[in-house]
């Protein structure tokens, strides 16, 4: 495993200094950077583009900006988000799942940070399998009242693709594609196929 890039996102510099400092320890972490808040850690993931977040959930002043910002994060790019909590609060840890992270970690146990780093990179957790189980059923549930056709739009259209993109991969007509967006955002009660993405997106993580 190369050296990789860790992200803490953390807002007391008592906690940041000592997980930094234990995590520098390590052979394969030593490039880890620091951001207080859900800003600084967007502008960091843009500059560095880490291997793996840390992300503490409770942010600027008892705000849980960290679920918000992992949100954010896993929509902008494919990294590896661990939670750092000191919560025991189920529905937090699982909102946090939802919203993209990979595992979690109590700030008491940050010396298993090191193996849980490793777990992450090197395979596909039992958390995220629960977790990915978990939003397909959720998201099943919630495209219900779509068909089986204007699913396949929706899918297209949540990984980017424009109308005209859509039509070409699936051999339609602009207006049979035009109609069933119309349907699909009709039925989510939303004003453009971005809403629906996000609602689709939000419906699991916000608490």
């Amino acid at each position: 495993m190369d050296n990789l890039k860790i992200l803490i996102v953390e807002d007391d510099p008592v906690w940041i200094t000592c997980i930094s400092n234990y995590l520098v320890r390590e052979p394969v972490l030593q490039c880890v950077y620091r951001a207080t808040n859900k800003e600084e850690a967007l502008q960091s993931c843009r500059e560095v583009n880490p291997d793996v977040v840390l992300m503490d959930i409770q942010l600027s002043d008892g705000k849980l900006e960290g679920i918000d910002a992992v949100l954010e994060i896993s929509m902008m790019m494919e990294t590896k988000i661990i939670m750092l909590t000191s919560f025991n609060e189920k529905e937090l840890i699982i909102h946090s799942l939802a919203a993209g992270a990979v595992s979690y970690v109590a700030k008491t146990d940050y010396m298993k940070l090191p193996s849980v780093i490793r777990a992450v990179m090197c395979e596909i957790t039992p958390v995220q399998t629960v977790m990915n189980e978990y939003m397909r059923l959720k998201k099943n549930e919630l495209l219900a009242s779509l068909t089986n056709a204007e699913k396949e739009v929706f899918e297209l259209i949540e990984e980017g693709l424009t109308q005209t993109q859509i039509e070409r991969k699936l051999f339609k007509s602009g207006s049979t594609i035009k109609n069933q967006v119309n349907r699909i955002l009709k039925k989510l009660n939303v004003r453009s196929s971005r809403e629906a993405v996000e609602k689709v997106k939000n419906r699991f993580y916000k608490i």
